[in-house]
């Protein structure tokens, strides 16, 4: 039986308005659809959701013709790049939004994790939000207090239970968010990529969880990441969406296969002027990677010194912390420069704009290969911004050594120069 059934689902926007951008559109678009039962007249206008280019038309589709079916007790990934829609799609899900064209059927009760905050108010405390989000799922008073132990402990927020959400770290409001979504019985899970702000303790146990979840419980979960390696371990079955389409479905190791070989074949990054900062009070609004005349590169090398160099904007005056981190293909993290680890806080000013730059002091030596990056900027522990997958970037293939020996198969992850001694004792 299927739990979740997308049939020719789409979502159509207007660019920087809300409805179609017009009064007069919107009657149109009633009187064609509502009282003569045409087509929507502005279907007809979009464009694919191709975010690397700009276009014809003021109106795009996020997602278009999406139509596939999640079995109860399944597990399935949705991944993409960046843009692809997939947040989209589980805000469609979940009832945040509606889609434009095409049908969502679901059997049972959804449990939505999308963004730091969502479902919480900021006013009220952790525990009055607890009961608020069983409420709206249907729950009583006392089913509620039965699972109240088990979500504080799991998410260990003890001592700030009763403490406004807004006074949480954006660690705490995840931990807590996907404690009251994964204890509170839904049928339905639905996970984006939000578990990326918690520490590797916590996605260890919300990965575990999500496991008991889907295998000892039956319940069905949707989960979006760009850890392919949680990937691979959660989900039985993937999705690929491509620039608000669906591009190939299958099992999930076929997927992230195949997801991997066109990351590793692609010129992907993200340009940071197209994004939304209207809910941020301090962002990124640039990133790159230099050589040491300050000029922007496209490949890193293994023999040189890596060299980044972050573009913010603030609307507040704040005291920041700026990280970097390098992600091989299976998600897993294999350098990351954090400016708290050695002392350095930046004070950025309203209104302002900062630029910072991280140099390594010796060369690179991480195996060559292809790798994701993702950048993010702190107060103290809150989230400000972050960025995953902001770059994906070469690392030459070249000898590490000085030796003119380059062996792939045997190369580690990290490469350290080093010495060697022999002695030789005679007459043994």
């Amino acid at each position: 039986m299927n739990a979740i059934e997308f049939d020719q689902v789409g979502k159509l926007y207007h660019l920087g308005t809300v409805g179609t951008g017009t009064l007069s559109h919107d009657l149109n678009r009633w009187w064609q659809t509502k009282v003569l039962h045409h087509e929507d007249p502005y279907l007809k206008v979009g464009e694919t959701n191709d975010r690397a280019h700009k276009g014809n038309s003021d109106f795009v589709w996020a997602l278009r013709d999406i139509s596939f079916d999640v079995k109860q007790g399944e597990v399935v990934g949705i991944i993409g790049k960046n843009g692809a829609g997939k947040s989209t799609l589980l805000k469609l899900l979940s009832r945040v939004t509606a889609p434009t064209t095409g049908e969502i059927r679901v059997l049972g009760r959804i449990a939505s994790l999308l963004e730091v905050g969502t479902g919480f108010h900021q006013e009220m405390t952790g525990r009055e939000n607890i009961y608020m989000n069983g409420a709206i799922m249907g729950m009583t008073r006392a089913e509620i207090s039965r699972k109240l132990d088990e979500i504080v402990d799991f998410a260990g927020v003890e001592r700030y239970l009763d403490t406004p959400v807004k006074r949480y770290s954006s660690g705490m409001t995840v931990r807590l968010g996907f404690a009251v979504a994964a204890f509170l019985e839904p049928e339905i899970l639905v996970v984006d990529e939000v578990l990326a702000v918690g520490d590797a303790e916590f996605q260890k146990k919300a990965i575990g969880k999500m496991q008991d979840v889907s295998r000892g419980e039956g319940r069905t979960v949707l989960f979006v990441s760009h850890n392919m390696a949680a990937v691979r371990k959660l989900c039985q079955r993937g999705v690929i969406l491509r620039d608000g389409e669906i591009e190939s479905s299958g099992t999930i190791s076929e997927i992230v296969d195949k997801y991997l070989t066109s990351c590793q074949t692609s010129e992907s990054f993200i340009d940071l002027s197209h994004r939304d900062y209207l809910q941020k009070r301090v962002y990124f609004n640039d990133f790159s990677f230099v050589d040491e005349h300050g000029n922007a590169i496209g490949q890193l090398s293994v023999n040189r010194p890596l060299r980044c160099r972050f573009s913010l904007k603030s609307k507040e005056s704040l005291t920041i912390s700026v990280r970097v981190a390098l992600f091989d293909v299976n998600g897993n993290r294999v350098l990351a420069f954090d400016s708290r680890d050695e002392g350095y806080f930046f004070r950025v000013e309203a209104g302002g704009s900062t630029i910072l730059e991280c140099t390594t002091t010796s060369n690179l030596g991480i195996k060559p290969g292809r790798y994701q990056v993702n950048i993010s900027v702190r107060q103290g522990e809150s989230l400000m911004d972050h960025i995953q997958g902001v770059r994906y970037v070469n690392i030459a293939e070249e000898s590490f050594f000085d030796s003119g020996r380059y062996d792939s198969d045997y190369l580690p992850v990290v490469l350290m120069r080093h010495e060697w001694q022999m002695t030789t004792i005679k007459g043994q």
